[in-house]
């Protein structure tokens, strides 16, 4: 059911982004408002960006809790993700990030990253991180200036993963951000974890699903059935999520993932961050580890990863036990997503 679900949802999402292509061209855009059954408004976004000089389109979903919000978390997805890992689909009550934060007061806008979504496909050779990053500073000056509607006082910028460093690298370069939670990721590498989830992906223009999308053999997915182990273990095999996680799968560029490895791209940056920065990792196959990161607890994260900030650095850590990678998943999520509150609360309020 997942997979036929996931497979109307991107041939609609293909003819929905053609059309916005023209209507944003045109310099319009007509968004309307959706009310969600906790409460929050929700509008779809379309966001005119540039990247290296080629104007593309990034879609987001906004979400904004009953009342208004001063501050908004700008969510940015890992690689193969989409923004529906910030909104899961299956048993949303415990899974989504976005409805704890709005339910916590806090405004959500979650990206699709350039090739994925709704957003626009560029040719993958100019997709890196630090591109990437660009375009995602053009939007945070979009939602602070209130070009595509609200506009917000304070900014959180939230990774996962690639989104992670992306991020990281948006808030050193640009430092227009009020702080930086990073999950996902960490700076040494565990290379038997690593080296499984390459072993897991294949060209993308090789998938059913999308052969026909207009990407180029510089994207990558992920072979079918293979997210569990790659992305979810040591954690429950939960079928229903499972089952959401591979219909909602997308694509990536091999130039970001080698961004990513050996994170190299990423530490030169993190040390440049003058904000808050939150991490916070499961019990992670690719990040943790003999001679890797050490994620048994929230301060053998923070031993590990310090040097990789400024000294003084505001450098707060969690560590999700029980679950892999992709800590959204996790059924004991809701204790992140309550201790990511109480640092967003201390460190730049609502």
């Amino acid at each position: 059911m997942f997979g036929i679900l996931g497979g109307l949802k991107r041939a609609a999402g293909r003819r929905r982004r053609a059309v916005v292509l023209v209507l944003v061209a045109l310099g319009f855009l007509l968004v309307p408002v959706s009310a969600r059954a906790d409460g929050a408004s929700c509008r779809e976004l379309y966001f005119p960006v540039t990247l290296v000089a080629l104007p593309q389109t990034m879609h987001g979903t906004l979400c904004v809790p009953p009342g208004g919000a001063n501050t908004v978390q700008v969510l940015i997805p890992g690689g193969t993700y989409n923004s529906s890992y910030w909104d899961i689909g299956y048993q949303p009550e415990i899974r989504s990030y976005r409805l704890a934060m709005n339910n916590a007061g806090y405004a959500t806008l979650a990206l699709d990253r350039l090739g994925t979504g709704g957003s626009s496909t560029p040719p993958s050779a100019v997709l890196t991180t630090i591109t990437e990053a660009a375009v995602v500073h053009q939007v945070i000056q979009a939602v602070r200036s209130g070009a595509q509607g609200p506009r917000f006082g304070k900014v959180i910028l939230a990774g996962h993963s690639f989104g992670s460093g992306t991020a990281s690298i948006e808030a050193a370069t640009f430092h227009d951000v009020d702080a930086v939670l990073v999950t996902g990721l960490a700076h040494r590498l565990n290379l038997t974890g690593t080296t499984a989830v390459f072993a897991s992906t294949y060209p993308a223009v090789l998938d059913p699903r999308f052969a026909r999308g207009g990407y180029d053999v510089g994207y990558l997915t992920t072979v079918p059935g293979s997210r569990y182990s790659i992305f979810h273990a040591p954690g429950p095999k939960v079928d229903g999520a499972i089952a959401f996680d591979e219909a909602t799968k997308d694509t990536s560029a091999y130039e970001q993932a080698a961004d990513l490895f050996p994170v190299g791209i990423i530490a030169p940056y993190s040390l440049l961050i003058d904000r808050p920065v939150m991490v916070v990792l499961g019990q992670d196959t690719v990040f943790c580890g003999l001679l890797a990161t050490d994620c048994a607890s929230a301060g053998g994260i923070k031993t590990s990863e310090t040097p990789y900030y400024a000294a003084g650095a505001d450098l707060t850590t969690y560590a999700l036990q029980g679950y892999g990678h992709a800590i959204n998943y996790a059924p004991n999520a809701p204790d992140y997503f309550k201790a990511v509150i109480a640092w967003a609360d201390r460190k730049v309020g609502r």
